[in-house]
This record gives structure tokens, sequence and C-alpha cells, in this order.
């Protein structure tokens, strides 16, 4: 019931006793204004002093007949008369304090519920580890060797094919001459480098951003640096002469393989795309090609293997492409190794009350011996 229905109760009373003379109705209508001003300013009227005055009015509205005796009336107003004073004497304390307008809900007594009873938000638990999106699952530093160096340029030295020979030495005759070339390479270093920045505010409202902030620089720098080291290895590796026509994915880097031993390079990993993996897993092998022999294709603790070479899943490598080859051959050069650094004086982030995290190396790739590596491409139909 609404505190408001006491005051409908005194209008009720109000336009009953209005069809009376004035002289007759003068005193109860004093007697509402009266109630209606205490229930409205006097913080400190009791219960009692209400339902006394509540009373009264209603004494007064009796003697004057104001409808509230008449049958069928009788019940319906004295009940609402009952149910208002009820509500003085269990609400009290709210109808205090109405003022200026403002009501109070006075419920029906029921089963509570949410939706119902509760005002704002309930408790929640949370998991302070964000569900990030996952990095890549193999990088190309993970395959090559590293090399750490004190300036910005890596010189290394290549040997070329050279002239002459070792041979069986005719007696009386000189001895064969053998002469080499040599090649002087240069790789300068650069960075490859992001920043995040946020405010304060960010940081001491939301707690998992401390942690998330670095696992997700560090995520996204390896993408970058994986796109632009395959960028080097794709323009410095050795085209693969084998065909898709007439064999399968299996069948090519089998050939691939058996190119590069037969150049002396011991091949020590298979690179290709996820969808290019498991194809391979599903290709038929009852054609009685040679793959089918025991121990060829294999698949050990979940990694696929061809003739023992592993075989890795990488999203940085282009579609349809594979790389196959002697990564030893192959170094990242790191002038200045991965960091990651936080700062709240960066630019205007002291009078902003921001920070900035800066992730950053300053790196390079030489692909030392390029015919070590080969490209291939599984839907190549001809060379």
């Amino acid at each position: 019931m609404e505190a408001t229905e006491i005051k409908d109760a005194l209008a009720q009373i109000k336009t009953s006793v209005e069809a009376k003379a004035t002289e007759q109705t003068v005193e109860v209508k004093n007697l509402i204004s009266a109630l209606e001003e205490k229930m409205r300013t006097e913080t400190s009227a009791t219960v009692e002093e209400l339902k006394s005055s509540l009373a009264a009015i209603q004494e007064h509205a009796d003697k004057l007949d104001v409808k509230l005796q008449e049958k069928g009336a009788n019940t319906a107003a004295n009940g609402y008369f009952n149910n208002v004073t009820k509500s003085i004497e269990d609400n009290f304390g709210e109808i205090k304090q109405v003022r200026g307008g403002k009501s109070v809900q006075v419920k029906t007594v029921g089963d509570m519920t949410l939706g119902v009873n509760l005002t704002g938000a309930q408790p929640k638990d949370y998991n302070m580890d964000v569900v990030m999106i996952p990095g890549q699952m193999v990088n190309v530093s993970d395959l090559t060797g590293s090399v750490n160096i004190s300036g910005g340029v890596y010189t290394y030295v290549r040997e070329g094919v050279g002239e002459g020979s070792i041979a069986t030495q005719v007696e009386g005759s000189s001895k064969a001459q053998r002469d080499y070339d040599f090649t002087a390479v240069d790789l300068a270093t650069d960075f490859i480098a992001g920043f995040a920045r946020y405010s304060k505010k960010m940081a001491n409202n939301l707690p998992y951003l401390t942690s998330f902030i670095p696992k997700a620089l560090r995520r996204d720098y390896f993408i970058a640096e994986n796109s632009a080291f395959y960028t080097v290895l794709a323009a410095a590796a050795t085209a693969s002469t084998q065909i898709i026509t007439g064999q399968n994915k299996i069948e090519m880097l089998i050939g691939d393989i058996a190119t590069q031993e037969g150049l002396n390079f011991t091949v020590n990993a298979i690179v290709m795309r996820p969808a290019d993996y498991w194809n391979i897993l599903i290709t038929e092998k009852s054609t009685g090609a040679g793959y089918g022999l025991p121990g060829v294709v294999t698949v050990e603790g979940g990694q696929l293997r061809i003739n023992g070479i592993p075989v890795y899943k990488a999203n940085w490598v282009a579609a349809n492409k594979y790389l196959v080859g002697d990564w030893s051959r192959i170094n990242k050069i790191n002038t200045e190794g991965l960091s990651l650094e936080f700062s709240e004086h960066e630019g205007t982030n002291f009078v902003k009350n921001n920070i900035t995290a800066r992730i950053e190396s300053q790196t390079g790739l030489a692909v030392e011996q390029p015919a070590a590596i080969v490209i291939g491409d599984f839907t190549q139909t001809s060379v």
C-alpha cells in the first residue's frame, strides 16, 4: 500500500463533507488540514498521535453523516480506514520521511526474488586472467640459431664456388690446385617495436591489466617478427622444382628432402600452414608409394614427422607454401634483445595520468646459406 493512500483517505473524507453546508464541515476540514501538515513536517510525531488525529477526523465525519455509515459504503470506508491506521503503525518510520511529494512504497508481503527485491547488481566473482587471443604456434626464432652483437651491422662470410679441385696426383706431375671465393655479407639490424598507452585509472580499476599488457604485447611482437622474418626467408630461399602434378604433398616434400640431401644439407625441419599439415595426415597410403612403408610418415607425441624430420605448423607461412631445409644455417641477429618497459613520464603521460608500455628489439634474420632452405608451393604444376 502506498503511503500516499493516507492522503487519499483524507481526500475521500474531504470530498464527502464538501457536499455539506460550509458551517457544518469547517471543523472536519480543519482537522484534515492539520493532519496533512503534521505528516508533511513533523518528524517527531508519534504513531499514536497520527492514529488519534485520524480517529478524530473519522468521528467528526461520522457525526456529519458523510456517507461513511451508509450500507455498502460502511464496510468499504471503515475497511479502508483500518488499513490506513495499520499502515501508519507498521510503516511509521518511512511515513516520516515523506517530504515534498516523495512517496514510500509499502509492499505486500510475498516471496523474494532478485528481480523484485534487489536494487542494483548482485555480487560477482571475477577471473582476473584475461582469456586471450592465442599467439602463433611456432616462431621463426624457435627454429633458428641466435647471435648477439654489439653494433648495428652483422657481417658474415659466405663461401663461393671457387675454382679447381683436389685430385689424384699423377707421378711426376704438379698437384691439382684449388682456390676459394668468399663473399662478405652485411646484415643491418633494425627495431621491431610497438607500444600501448592506457590511463592510470584504467590500471587501478582493472587489476588484470597489469598482467595482460605484457603478455599481449609479447604475443603481438612475435607475430610482427615472424612476418618480417618470413619475408626475408621467402626472398632468400631456393625455389623448389617439385610439382603437384602426378604426386601428392608428401611426395613433393620427400622430393625436396632428397634434393637438399643431394647438396649435403641435413634437413632438420619442415614448416607449413596447419591446413596442409592436416591434409597430409589424411593422405591415402594404400597406393604402394614409398612413403607408405612403415616409419616414413609417423606421428610421435602429436608431432608429424616425415622420415623422422619434424613438420611444424605455422600461420606465418603463406597459403600453400612450405619450407624445407637445414635451419642451422639461419641465425637471428640481436643488437638489442627483446625488452618491455613502462613509463609514466613519456610524452604528456605525467599531466594526463597515462602509462605507456613499450616492447621492442633491434634484430634481423641472417639466411647465411640460402641454398640450405627450399621454398615450395603445393599448388605448383610446372617449373
